[in-house]
């Protein structure tokens, strides 16, 4: 029977020296016995890191860890108590309700009473409640625990103002590609093998692990189990060995809004190419194509608008067409969609016009229509004015009788400024004569 393993043992990513027989996944014989091992954190670990200044004072306060999974948040939660000499509890927000923060809380006042402080760290945090995250408090502020929360959310959406007010937001990024590459290194020291693939076969296991270091291990440690004697893979065997680790997509969460913005913008930025990958990426998680195809109609209208009015036509085609043909060739419809709004002229006129409007009507309250284009269906309704000396513009020279609409009250307003770009150069000369007649009439009239 294998000794115990000391407590610092279960920390992420950990270095040689371990029971090389112990039945542990890679990732959890890796784990880092110092916050020095962590790879891929230097902003927050490095010599002039957050937490390497928080250690030197040795004052360490509340902390809100925001990250991708598999970047080390619990790790270092975990090595910060050691570190501060502090007894480390950890919950799961996912599990634990309002009896288990109860019972930790009291567990800390009687732990404190002996001299010792808590660091609580509390896995998932974003999914307590608003009165859940309110608990922590009065605990926080009178040093009780020291909470270090994790979460894969937004703190600003998902957390309370109170709360985040008393922490201090750190962000944990993905682990690039040389992060990656280090925690391979090690492996294969730990492991005392190489793994069993070639250099483009490397750099595609380093792809698939998606910027998480948990992924990294699992993905090396599968490979391992995979290969028969002095077989080595290459990119296309590989792939097929793994069936290949699906994509870090939530569709409730950052991932999804940050990928369709990366979409929305690329189309404003009129870049197809990168449209394409996005929309691509998408499409491979598992979004909703008919929401994809939704979003191109908007684009179409917010920001093509009348540059192209013809985009929204091709926007709409494609949702149809979708619905009619399903996957996979409904998604080439969306692709072609998206390409056509990516390459169309640009313009928010349309979309700051209607803005401008529904912000001059909210403000002007139920201002009556000037009484000339009222109909006066009753003889006490012409007897008030209602229709007298409305002109009939396709009666008039050039269709256009110049008379103004507005309420007299509010006066006449310009909401649409079209551009000299697209269909709306075509738009800009029509209404130019159409105000340089409205000009000449008025004058007319006064003279």
């Amino acid at each position: 029977m294998s000794p115990k393993r000391p407590r610092e043992a279960n920390n992420l990513f950990a270095a040689a020296g371990m029971e090389q027989d112990a039945p542990h996944p890679l990732p959890d014989r890796l784990r880092p016995r110092t916050l020095a091992e962590v790879v891929g954190q230097d902003h927050i670990l490095g010599p002039d890191g957050a937490l390497t200044r928080m250690l030197e004072t040795r004052m360490l306060g509340s902390l809100i860890f925001w990250g991708p999974p598999g970047t080390g948040k619990t790790t270092v939660a975990r090595l910060l108590a050691d570190a501060t000499e502090l007894h480390f509890e950890q919950l799961s927000a996912v599990f634990s309700g309002v009896a288990d923060l109860k019972k930790a809380f009291d567990a800390a006042r009687a732990r404190r009473e002996t001299g010792r402080g808590t660091l609580l760290f509390v896995d998932e945090v974003h999914r307590f409640n608003r009165a859940q995250q309110d608990s922590f408090l009065p605990v926080m502020e009178d040093g009780t625990v020291v909470l270090v929360g994790a979460t894969t959310e937004n703190p600003s959406f998902e957390l309370n103002a109170a709360l985040l007010s008393r922490a201090r937001v750190l962000v944990f990024h993905s682990l690039d590609p040389a992060a990656i590459e280090k925690l391979f290194a090690h492996a294969e020291i730990v492991e005392g093998r190489k793994l069993p693939l070639d250099s483009e076969a490397r750099a595609v296991l380093v792809r698939m692990a998606d910027g998480d270091g948990r992924a990294a291990l699992t993905l090396a440690e599968e490979v391992w189990r995979a290969a028969r004697k002095d077989e080595i893979f290459d990119a296309a065997k590989l792939q097929d060995i793994l069936q290949r680790r699906a994509p870090i997509y939530d569709k409730s969460a950052d991932g999804h809004y940050n990928l369709i913005s990366a979409l929305h913008k690329s189309v404003r930025g009129s870049d197809p190419d990168a449209a394409l990958y996005y929309l691509a990426r998408m499409l491979d998680a598992g979004e909703d194509p008919l929401f994809l195809a939704r979003r191109v109609v908007r684009m179409a209208v917010e920001d093509i608008g009348l540059a192209d009015p013809q985009a929204l036509v091709v926007a709409n085609a494609a949702k149809d067409a979708y619905d009619f043909l399903g996957s996979p060739e409904g998604e080439l419809a969306i692709a072609q969609a998206v390409i056509y709004v990516a390459t169309a002229p640009k313009s928010n006129a349309a979309y700051k016009a209607f803005g401008a409007a529904m912000r001059a009507a909210k403000q002007g309250g139920s201002l009556l229509p000037p009484k000339h284009i009222l109909n006066s269906p009753t003889r006490l309704m012409k007897e008030e004015g209602y229709g007298a000396a409305y002109e009939y513009d396709h009666d008039t020279p050039e269709g256009f009788s110049g008379q103004d609409y507005f309420p007299e009250t509010l006066g006449r307003q310009t909401f649409y400024e079209p551009p000299e770009r697209g269909f709306e150069r075509e738009i800009r000369k029509r209404l130019d004569y159409w105000a340089k007649l409205r000009r000449e009439r008025s004058g007319s009239d006064q003279g």
